[in-house]
């Protein structure tokens, strides 16, 4: 991504969409991405196939512009339409798990957390029973030794 307004973006590459779904989910909430949230998003970006070409400055830029862009008044709406046309199907999937990790691995479910996983799965058109897997499945990923911890 360039340094360009993040309104004129036209395009996102599917890598691009990936971390802008986690961000926008990350910020969700008002109180800025956790060091826990972007921990995760890292780990996702180093570890994962899809991101073997992905370097960490391009992750930053595509943090840093994703956050600008929901600080417009119709970021939200735009990025949510940039994401969509960037994947296809079978990684709209991806983009809704990733997302789903954030959320696990910040421990909170605020009210404005959940709307916007949501959001994500409305934009990305996904099917509420593959959501609800998706969903399922970080939840078992995520389970910790103590059921309060």
């Amino acid at each position: 991504m360039s340094a360009v307004s993040p309104l004129k973006l036209e395009a996102l590459d599917p890598q691009e969409a990936l971390v802008c779904t986690m961000v926008m989910v990350a910020a969700s909430d008002g109180r800025g991405i956790s060091d826990r949230e972007i921990g995760v998003m890292s780990a996702l970006v180093q570890t994962l196939p899809i991101f073997q070409s992905f370097s960490s400055d391009r992750l930053s830029a595509a943090t840093e512009t994703a956050v600008r862009l929901l600080h417009h008044e119709d970021g939200l709406t735009v990025m949510g339409k940039l994401v969509r046309e960037a994947l296809e199907p079978r990684l709209r999937e991806t983009a809704y798990g990733f997302a789903c990790d954030v959320v696990a691995a910040s421990r909170s479910h605020s009210q404005p957390i959940l709307q916007m996983l949501e959001f994500v799965m409305s934009e990305l058109e996904l099917d509420p029973l593959v959501a609800a897997a998706i969903e399922r499945a970080t939840r078992a990923r995520y389970q910790t030794l103590h059921r309060n911890s």
